[in-house]
């Protein structure tokens, strides 16, 4: 074995070093008191700590969009980058859900309602929630998000049927220990540290202890005669309090059981059985606190596929949301902090929202959408994420092959536009960012018109990332058993087509459409294997230069109404009109539209000149086509095209230049001659017609 190896010392001190020092210290709680003064935000309620735990691990701002991404979900820094997400759409979400939770950290509403997050399945709502919960426990472990709770001592010394397995008891809410101050005096500290608090909101905090808490204080108050330090220095140690989804402790998701067999005590705790023989059934010592509330309390709470649940099981939200307490059966009520957060799909939604019973339920929520990816090249790196963290077996995925997957789902998510001025794939490019300086497309009115259209929002139904995941793993694994060292587009469509009427999710209303969209997405694929085709057969890159530059000295001249020398002759002359078309032409640019195009070009030089940049045709990705398409029309003619669809001439040295300029675009030899034959094939179709 070479290299260096991992050893139990350097793991252990990896361990040992990631860990909070304090983490196994009791503390007193004149510390704590102390501790608070000089850092107030050890004391935040569940939304202020949520709420600075997006700030803490970074943010970007996109001034285009005015959306705020938070790093944790575009750059996933803890894990290395592997639970990206991606899209506008998705960032617009997670903004809007940040939003709700700081505007709860102002106590501006939002705090007391359930934080809902509707999308269709496969939108990645269950993955965000997942992802804020994971944050959520390594923020508590960083000193900027620490929280404190306590523990009572000694119990045995003064209540006499205290059972002595209880002598130590942790604060079973894990509440903060401000709260063993009572209200007054805790509001003088407060007042206290809200001068000093350095941030967008107050410090509150007006809950109760806990009941079996407040039982301890009574009985401990009494004993000392009311003499409150006497009790806090002799009975209480402040320990530190890190959220573990695992154990419970300030996470929490809750799943819905069996229908018939639901039970409020899930959410709230249930009488103790195992201490009511010591205690008696009354008595709060006698009371598990094993509720989803309460094991939530201080952190995150999450409902999965919430609305699943019985409607009157959801009443206890109720009180949870509004009242922000819990009332167990035949038990006080208790207070409870924590961020709601639910999850549900399309079809429970409408369901529940159509039921005048749920009003009350429903005006508790805030509801944020998680819609489908709308940009197809986003969507595609959804897929290649999923293929970089997974044991992919060894096969070149050819170019062009996730983006067009991307795509074929996103025309099934975006709603069909009014106007016959744009069909839905331009839609769907325009949603992707490919709108040009000269075309009349407003994509913003285009989002306000499917928003004002869709039932509930664009991006709400179609065909879910999940299937196109499957069926670019299936194509995978067929690829290999057949030898096959490559993923094409061509093989994708075909899995696609073969299994688009077995997948459950997808509505038989919908089977004809999508295969029409299934359509649409191969001639786009077919276009795109043509140009990576023309790229290989006829890229020059110095003759590009060159045909770039004269390019550029007649449209100056052209726009300064000068004259320009020619080449040959030296002589002045006017712009070539005809070769300006010749390039212009090949974008599809009207007459009637070619001095925007000119002008847009010119300001492009001047700004790269003004820059210190040289000119360079290849930065500008309009002109750059519209040169290589030139460039083909000027050679295609001399091109063996019998040769490039001929499967027996893999040996031809012309042949095999083609393949490896191909290979130079990403293709793999075997992807590279199917191209050729695929596209090649279409290309000597069209010249034969032509």
């Amino acid at each position: 074995m070479t290299g260096d190896i991992e050893t139990l010392e350097t793991l252990s001190t990896d361990y040992k070093e990631s860990m909070p020092a304090d983490l196994r210290e009791t503390k007193s709680f004149d510390w704590y008191l102390e501790e608070c003064y000089e850092d107030p935000k050890i004391t935040r309620n569940a939304h202020q700590r949520v709420a600075d735990m997006f700030d803490y691990y970074g943010t970007t701002y996109d001034e285009t969009e005015g959306v705020v991404e938070y790093l944790l979900a575009s750059e996933d820094p803890l894990n290395d980058g592997e639970n990206t997400f991606y899209g506008r759409v998705i960032h617009q979400s997670i903004h809007e859900f940040v939003n709700k939770v700081k505007s709860g950290a102002r106590r501006l509403g939002p705090e007391r309602r359930i934080k809902l997050l509707l999308g269709p399945v496969g939108s990645g709502k269950s993955h965000f929630d997942k992802q804020v919960r994971k944050y959520f426990e390594d923020y508590t472990l960083r000193e900027e998000g620490r929280m404190y709770t306590f523990r009572w001592t000694n119990l045995c010394d003064v209540i006499q049927d205290q059972d002595p397995a209880d002598d130590t008891v942790r604060s079973p809410m894990n509440q903060d220990p401000l709260v063993l101050l009572p209200l007054e005096q805790r509001q003088r500290v407060i007042d206290d540290l809200n001068e000093n608090l350095d941030a967008p909101y107050t410090i509150q905090n007006e809950q109760a202890l806990d009941p079996e808490s407040e039982f301890y204080m009574d009985k401990l108050l009494a004993y000392y005669d009311d003499d409150l330090q006497q009790v806090l220095e002799n009975h209480i140690e402040i320990v530190r309090f890190v959220a573990d989804e695992n154990k419970r402790q300030g996470l929490e998701t809750f799943e819905p059981k069996d229908k018939k067999n639901q039970d409020e005590t899930e959410l709230t705790g249930d009488v103790n059985y195992s201490k009511i023989a010591i205690y008696g059934e009354s008595d709060p010592r006698a009371f598990d606190y094993s509720g989803a509330f309460c094991n939530a309390n201080r952190g995150i709470f999450s409902g999965e596929e919430l609305l699943k649940l019985q409607r009157e099981f959801l009443y206890d939200f109720l009180h949870a949301t509004q009242e922000q307490t819990i009332k167990p059966k035949n038990n006080p009520r208790i207070d409870i902090d924590q961020v709601i957060v639910g999850r549900t799909n399309m079809p429970e939604y409408k369901d529940k929202k159509g039921d005048e019973k749920m009003e009350a339920f429903n005006d508790r929520t805030k509801r944020i959408d998680f819609p489908y990816v709308l940009s197809y090249e986003d969507e595609a790196r959804i897929y290649e994420k999923m293929l970089n963290n997974a044991d992919v077996p060894d096969i070149n995925v050819e170019p062009h092959t996730l983006e067009m997957a991307g795509l074929f789902g996103v025309l099934t998510r975006v709603e069909e536009p009014d106007t016959e001025t744009i069909d839905l794939l331009s839609k769907a490019k325009a949603y992707n960012g490919e709108i040009d300086e000269g075309d009349d497309i407003d994509t913003k009115k285009l989002r306000e018109e499917a928003e004002q259209k869709a039932e509930i929002g664009e991006g709400m139904v179609g065909v879910s990332p999940r299937f196109i995941g499957d069926e670019i793993a299936e194509a995978i694994m067929d690829s290999k058993h057949r030898q096959r060292g490559f993923l094409s587009p061509l093989t994708v469509f075909n899995f696609f087509e073969e299994n688009l009427e077995h997948h459950g999710s997808i509505p038989e209303d919908n089977f004809e459409k999508y295969y029409r969209y299934l359509e649409t997405v191969r001639e786009e694929y077919k276009e795109r294997a043509i140009e990576d085709v023309r790229h290989a057969l006829a890229y020059d890159i110095d003759e590009i230069q060159r045909q770039g530059e004269k390019y550029m000295d007649h449209v100056m001249a052209y726009i300064d109404d000068d004259t320009i020398e020619d080449d040959l002759t030296g002589r002045e002359q006017e712009p070539d009109e005809t070769f300006l078309r010749s390039v212009e032409e090949k974008l599809d640019i009207p007459e009637d539209r070619k001095e925007d195009f000119r002008q847009e070009v010119s300001n492009w030089v001047s700004r790269r000149a003004r820059e210190g940049e040289a000119f360079n045709p290849q930065d500008n990705e309009r002109l750059r086509r519209a040169l290589e398409r030139k460039l083909w029309e000027d050679k295609k003619h001399n091109i063996n095209f019998s040769a490039l669809v001929s499967a027996n001439e893999f040996d031809d040295d012309e042949r095999s230049a083609w393949i490896d300029a191909l290979m130079e675009q990403g293709y793999s030899e075997a992807g590279a001659k199917e191209v050729l034959e695929f596209a090649g094939a279409e290309v000597a179709k069209a010249e034969m017609d032509d």
